[in-house]
């Protein structure tokens, strides 16, 4: 059995003539027809379009004293990390193409030798996010996460308030395990098909049932949200009065005026339908955001700080405590309560729901809650019975999990001590199940079927796990930006990059420390709007790794949080994946982005300085400087600075 396949649209060529536009008004690709009306592009424009040419012969010429004036090594990587992030920023080069840079500079600069640079770019961490994503990948093949999606809103309702915060959970728990980017993709169709069911039952009497695509399946007519609302209205309120009698005064109320009261409700429904779709569509795409900071394997910053924290306490001779099971006790209570908060806000903004009341009243309401569980089941009976390759990617996944929590439980020790010791890490049992995946089969063997000899080709069984599904779907670019992370910080360490940072933002010593990581993660959260996460991340783990060991605290106190905060990206659509996807569906503007997401934004940072210094500080006790670490000249503890935030947690417990 192969799996679920989808169907392709092939576009006309753009010389093919559409037949209901006249021949002088189709668009030529040759040339302007008039040549008047061909206007030269102006010297901004043209240079515009050449942005990216400017910006990648331009930024080393103008970086070129800072290496020639200082010929020191401290100098020559602050050069080469310039140029990445002014590359990576503007996308003036692909991010991937960006991260190759330390590969051939590094060495002319005489920063690291050659093999050196290139032994980082595959490393552990790149193993563990190689593992866990193929497994990802076989649950995308097979559409085992779809199953999962449809199953789950099943059980609820059709309430507005419960079926986002069932939407939510679900595109949160996928995105743990497998691409947000996919989660998003995949949760859009559904989200589609329900709303469509919503507007058809809410309006069915004013507006009638919507058309249908070519293929069959449901099309969710809807007024674009960058139109205005009352474009709808106004269609509605085109009355046909060729058969009235008289006129009404204009002063005349409401009950003289049926079909104006008519309008007026219709309008009051299609602004709260409205307001229902972006809060659905937005929910989605925040939701896959905050999914991917719970687990380890969520989203590329997290497996930055992984493999950057093994570099720094390896250079330290010290044991980085980040593994799978402790990412979990640090990352899932911390997403569970920004994913509640952005529940509650989605409510308060979008729904008006005041007091958690019922966003659904009335009978024709009650047809829309039949309507959506029909069309939710219709959904899941279009899956089909389970089969064999979903329960065995089902298996292998649970036993994975399992491997991965029951590794190593910190001081009680887990099935890893059954080996040398430090000889197994998260990685090992994540290739041993992918690669399991390729080697079981996708159905059962009929071994005593009997076949003629010239149907022995047929004998072929299709394993679970293709390459060829791998290589389609795996983001191969992530793994260059990861090696270009280790490599900076490889780098930065050497030339003394890192410490001499480090100094400088010494002169904060005297600010509270929780008020330090406040600022920053702000900084950090709101710079990752306008760049890639991974990218800023990867920028920023070595400067807060030093900044910490200034302070004498954990390293992880400021890469922990400043990690995190590279997926709190809600305010533009240009952030993250999952926001570009929701935002082209052309159901959410910009505006409507900026404004839900800014108070996200603000709401989220707090958060996570609440669990750093609750139960992260209790796990990884972050106060205090590890063992192998070389403690400053003027030591700052944690827990003898006036920050409000602990001692306030002390009197309260």
């Amino acid at each position: 059995m192969d799996p679920p396949s989808t169907t392709t649209y092939t576009l006309p060529p753009d010389d093919q003539q559409d037949p209901l536009v006249p021949k002088f008004e189709q668009p030529s690709s040759r040339g302007c027809v008039d040549q008047q009306l061909c206007e030269r592009p102006s010297i901004w424009r043209q240079l515009w379009g050449i942005r990216n040419v400017v910006i990648v012969l331009l930024t080393p010429i103008i970086l070129l004293p800072l290496p020639l004036v200082a010929d020191d090594p401290k100098t020559n990587c602050a050069y080469v990390i310039l140029v990445m992030a002014v590359f990576w920023i503007t996308e003036a080069v692909p991010i991937a193409v960006t991260s190759l840079i330390p590969i051939f500079l590094f060495p002319m600069m005489g920063l690291l030798p050659a093999k050196t640079v290139s032994a980082t770019y595959f490393n552990d961490a790149s193993a563990l996010f190689l593992g866990g994503l193929t497994v990802a990948v076989a649950i995308e093949t097979w559409d085992l996460h779809k199953r999962i999606a449809i199953g789950v809103l099943m059980l609820v309702g059709a309430e507005p308030k419960w079926l986002m915060s069932c939407l939510m959970a679900v595109t949160w728990f996928l995105s743990m395990w497998i691409s947000n980017t996919a989660t998003t993709a995949m949760m859009i169709p559904i989200l589609q098909a329900v709303l469509q069911q919503l507007k058809t039952s809410g309006h069915g009497d004013q507006e009638g049932q919507s058309s249908s695509t070519a293929n069959g399946c449901a099309k969710l007519e809807m007024t674009l949200i960058g139109d205005d609302v009352k474009k709808p209205v106004e269609d509605l309120t085109k009355v046909d009065v060729s058969n009235d009698t008289k006129v009404q005064p204009l002063g005349a109320t409401p009950e003289q005026h049926p079909r104006s009261a008519r309008a007026k409700a219709t309008q009051e429904e299609e602004a709260k339908h409205l307001r229902m779709c972006k809060a659905m569509y937005l929910s989605i795409c925040y939701a896959a955001n905050i999914g991917g900071i719970a687990s380890l394997t969520g989203t590329g910053p997290n497996l930055v700080l992984k493999g950057q924290s093994d570099i720094i306490f390896a250079d330290n001779n010290a044991t980085s405590p980040i593994t799978f099971s402790t990412w979990l006790v640090y990352g899932v209570p911390l997403s569970l309560i920004v994913l509640v908060l952005l529940w509650i806000w989605m409510q308060i903004y979008f729904l008006r729901c005041r007091g958690f009341c019922d966003c659904f009243t009335g009978v024709a309401n009650n047809d829309a809650r039949k309507r959506v569980k029909a069309v939710i089941r219709h959904e899941f009976r279009k899956l089909g019975p389970v089969p064999f390759a979903q329960w065995c990617i089902m298996i292998f996944f649970g036993i994975l999990v399992v491997l991965w929590i029951t590794r190593d439980f910190g001081e009680v020790g887990g099935w890893g001590e059954i080996f040398r010791p430090k000889f197994v890490s998260d990685s090992t049992p994540a290739i041993f199940i992918s690669l399991l995946l390729f080697v079981c089969p996708a159905t059962v063997p009929n071994v005593f079927c009997v076949r003629m000899p010239g149907d022995l080709t047929k004998l072929k069984i299709r394993p679970i796990l293709r390459w060829q599904d791998v290589h389609e779907k795996m983001p191969w670019s992530l793994y260059l930006i990861l090696g270009a992370g280790y490599s900076l910080a490889r780098a930065s360490k050497d030339s003394g990059l890192s410490e001499w940072l480090g100094g400088k933002l010494g002169v904060f010593s005297h600010i509270d420390p929780y008020l330090m990581l406040l600022i920053l993660c702000y900084i950090v959260a709101f710079a990752t709007e306008v760049t890639s996460n991974s990218a800023i991340a990867t920028l920023i783990m070595p400067i807060m790794a030093q900044l910490a060991v200034n302070l004498n605290v954990n390293p992880l106190f400021f890469m922990f949080p400043t990690a995190l905060a590279t997926s709190f990206a809600f305010m533009l659509p240009v952030a993250t994946p999952p926001n570009a996807i929701v935002f082209s569906s052309g159901q959410v503007r910009v505006i409507d982005m900026v404004t839900c997401g800014f108070l996200m934004n603000i709401i989220s940072v707090p958060v996570i300085i609440l669990a750093t210094a609750t139960w992260g500080n209790a796990f990884f006790n972050f106060d205090t400087l590890p063992p192998g670490f070389i403690q400053a000249t003027t030591p700052l503890s944690l827990s003898s600075t006036s920050s409000p935030l602990p001692h306030l947690l002390n009197a309260t417990g």
